[in-house]
C-alpha cells in the first residue's frame, strides 16, 4: 500500500466515524460577516437574484432554499473582500456592519488524524492568518489570530474542523 492510499484510508474511516456522531445534531447556518440584523435575510433576500452569490470571489455564497445566502466552507473560506456587501441590492449586507464571521473555529481532537498520531498540517497550510499552533509535531490548536474565515475547514481529511455559534 503507497502513502497516498494510507492516508486516504485512514482519513475516510475518521471522516466516517465523525459523520455518525454528527448524526442529528443541526446544521449552523453562516452568513456572511456584514448584516446589523439577522431577521432582515428572511425579509429582504425573498425578492433578491442572490446578487451577493455571483459576486463572492470565492464561490462560498450559496443560496439557500429559504432564498437566505450563507457560506459554505467545504471548498474554500472568506477573504473579506467586501464585494458581497458593496453588491447588495437591499443593504442587508452593508460594509458599514463589516465584523468577523460570528462562529467558533475549533478542532475535534476525537477525529483529527494529527492528534491521534498521523502527521497532517492540511489545515495549518491554507491559513492565512497563522491561526493553528502545533504543540511538538502533532496536537493543532487555534489560536486567538482565527478570523473564522474557514480556509482550514474543507481542507481537513477528517472534518475535523468545527462551528460552534457564537453566543
Amino acid at each position: 500500500m503507497q502513502r497516498r492510499e494510507l492516508f486516504s484510508f485512514l482519513s475516510s474511516s475518521v471522516a466516517n466515524l465523525t459523520d455518525k456522531q454528527n448524526d442529528g445534531e443541526k446544521d449552523i447556518i453562516v452568513r456572511p460577516p456584514y448584516f446589523k440584523n439577522s431577521d432582515a435575510f428572511d425579509t429582504e433576500c425573498q425578492d433578491c437574484d442572490g446578487v451577493c452569490a455571483s459576486l463572492c470571489q470565492e464561490q462560498i455564497i450559496i443560496i439557500g432554499e429559504d432564498k437566505t445566502p450563507r457560506l459554505d466552507f467545504s471548498k474554500r473560506g472568506c477573504t473579506y473582500c467586501d464585494e458581497c456587501a458593496i453588491g447588495c441590492p437591499k443593504d442587508v449586507l452593508n460594509l458599514e456592519d463589516k465584523k468577523l464571521i460570528d462562529v467558533e473555529v475549533y478542532i475535534d481532537q476525537s477525529s483529527c488524524l494529527s492528534w491521534n498520531g498521523v502527521m497532517c498540517f492540511s489545515c495549518k497550510d491554507p491559513c492565512l492568518e497563522d491561526a493553528i499552533d502545533f504543540k511538538a509535531m502533532f496536537m493543532p490548536e487555534i489560536n486567538d489570530k482565527c478570523t473564522s474565515c474557514g480556509f482550514c475547514i474543507g481542507r481537513c481529511p477528517a472534518n475535523s474542523i468545527m462551528l460552534k455559534v457564537v453566543s
